[in-house]
């Protein structure tokens, strides 16, 4: 990988100096200085685009907030690290600004900036970069519909499934069902590089199908060892408005004879803008079954309580960014532990997404959160894999993906 290029954006000598014998220390020594905004355009406008800002925000010429959108027009900057004194709240909120600008933001380092810090962002972005242009050197086709078609044809859309676990106890309690496309030369992609098609060409319920198959049938397999165990899938706005999947799931469930009970349908709040009555019938009818229904990435729509007092919900999962950034901003602490207050006032159960380290998840613990998902505890898994993950490695030969 070719040098990395930066800028440091910083109206104090000697904390400018401090950054950039940081980078120097580090290796880094393609570095742009600047004083202010108007400086830092000038220098890229004559010198070139950077690679990463590493940028301050309050200064007296123009200052970062408004260099960020003046360098983002021109496709200056690629990616951002935010290096300020600001209170945590100000810098979240910048860090919403850096998002919506289409900055790849790398991370937000509190003054004085500690070179191990910084180093540690570095190497991340560096290692993002590698695994990009590895991919990327390579000859991938661009998706057609007619490529989803046969693969679904092939069935090579697979189940991959992220354990539930009990945040006490550390049993696994169920599994989210998640889909991969294994292609037939040997490469995996993510949903991100192909349920845009699924969506273009309304295939979402020939995959849902294919999922749930491969989902029950091994529901019904570790139910047989004795062990309880729920699944979890994630349903689209359109297929909620099919008025026949209510009796599609039941008739499902039927031939693996298995109860509804078992299953939980999420929907996120995206999904849940306008609702037609047809939808709300299918979410009764589910419930009335014995489904439960469970509202995905709650707190980042606009209309989170609303749709708690409308619809019939028993579960809310909380958005992987509340638990990203418990730990460091006190706000989001706040709001997870008045969710899981209010939940139980409401009788409804959590979920935390995004557990990643131990003191994310005594966090969660102290505050009284009973159920998580995240790397701290499993990456998502073929069936088999989960199986042996829950089972041992002699359930293998009885089972086959």
């Amino acid at each position: 990988m070719s040098e990395l290029r930066f800028l440091v954006l910083e109206d104090h000598g000697f904390q400018r100096a401090v950054v950039v014998k940081a980078l120097h220390r580090i290796g880094h020594y393609q570095v742009l200085e600047a004083s202010d905004g108007h400086e830092a355009l000038q220098q890229l406008e004559t010198q070139g685009a950077v690679d990463i800002a590493l940028c301050d925000l309050r200064m007296m010429g123009m200052d970062g907030l408004k260099f960020l959108r003046k360098a983002c027009e021109a496709r200056l900057v690629r990616a951002v690290v935010i290096v300020s004194e600001l209170a945590p709240d100000l810098r979240q909120a910048v860090e919403q600004i850096v998002a919506l600008q289409s900055f790849q933001l790398l991370g937000s380092i509190e003054k004085p900036l500690v070179t191990q810090v910084l180093e540690k962002i570095l190497s991340r972005y560096q290692a993002e970069q590698d695994r990009y242009l590895s991919w990327s050197t390579r000859t991938v086709p661009a998706l057609l519909e007619q490529d989803v078609r046969q693969a679904l044809r092939r069935q090579e859309f697979c189940a991959y499934y992220q354990p539930k676990v009990c945040l006490e106890s550390g049993e696994c309690i169920g599994a989210e069902v998640l889909v991969r496309w294994e292609k037939h030369d040997g490469r995996v992609l993510l949903p991100a590089e192909f349920l845009p098609v699924i969506e273009r060409c309304s295939l979402f319920e020939v995959l849902f199908s294919q999922l749930l198959d491969q989902g029950l049938s091994l529901q019904r397999m570790i139910q047989s060892h004795g062990r309880s165990f729920r699944l979890a899938f994630n349903l689209e706005a359109s297929q909620l408005e099919d008025e026949r999947l209510a009796d599609f799931i039941r008739h499902a469930l039927q031939r693996y004879e298995l109860p509804a009970s078992g299953l939980m349908l999420e929907l996120t709040e995206g999904a849940l803008v306008k609702v037609p009555v047809v939808s709300l019938e299918n979410m009764v009818r589910l419930r009335m079954m014995g489904c439960s229904l469970a509202i995905d990435d709650f707190g980042v729509g606009y209309s989170s309580l609303e749709r708690l007092c409308q619809m019939p919900f028993n579960e809310i999962k909380l958005d992987i960014g509340f638990t990203r950034n418990m730990m460091q901003q006190r706000r989001y602490w706040i709001v997870i532990r008045s969710v899981l207050k209010l939940a139980r006032e409401l009788e409804m159960n959590v979920v935390a997404e995004g557990i990643e380290t131990e003191a994310q998840l005594n966090c969660l613990k102290r505050l009284g959160c009973n159920v998580g998902q995240g790397y701290y505890y499993a990456r998502p898994m073929r069936g088999v894999d989960l199986m042996v993950w829950l089972l041992g490695p002699d359930v293998t030969g009885r089972y086959q993906a």
